[in-house]
């Protein structure tokens, strides 16, 4: 497990190197993949959901539930530390960001209309995600 108080810092020329094109534009720039695309939206196995960034534990396979919107969505971060939420009032709206706590990537956002027990959907890029099986 990563040590999430360790903070990871880069240059965006370092980041670039590290990621994917995409992955670059939704972690590094706050893009959004295009719903029903990403390799995690559909995904079933049982894990935990790292940032593609810094390797942070972000969400475990159990709080994992099918939103029908398109992005992995979850109902619970893996550590109550793991994730930072910002006001994000861009696009002519006004919402809530999540953000890798330990390297500050763009993750997705949070909505408050997911399943108990939190009544939270954290709403996640797969592109900012990997995923490490639990087998």
């Amino acid at each position: 497990m990563v040590d999430p108080s360790a903070k990871v810092e880069r240059s965006k020329d370092q980041w670039r190197e590290q990621l994917s094109p995409e992955q670059f534009q939704v972690a590094r720039e706050g893009g959004t993949e295009r719903a029903f695309t990403g390799i995690y939206w559909n995904h079933k196995g049982k894990g935990t959901y790292q940032c593609v960034c810094c390797g942070a534990d972000l969400f475990n396979s159990d709080t994992k539930f099918d939103s029908g919107t398109g992005w992995p969505s979850f109902w619970d971060g893996a550590a109550g530390d793991a994730i930072t939420t910002h006001r994000d009032v861009t696009h002519g709206m006004v919402r809530t960001e999540i953000r890798c706590a330990r390297c500050d990537a763009h993750l997705g956002h949070v909505f408050e209309d997911g399943p108990t027990p939190t009544g939270l959907r954290y709403c996640v890029n797969s592109a900012s995600l990997t995923f490490k099986d639990n087998n």
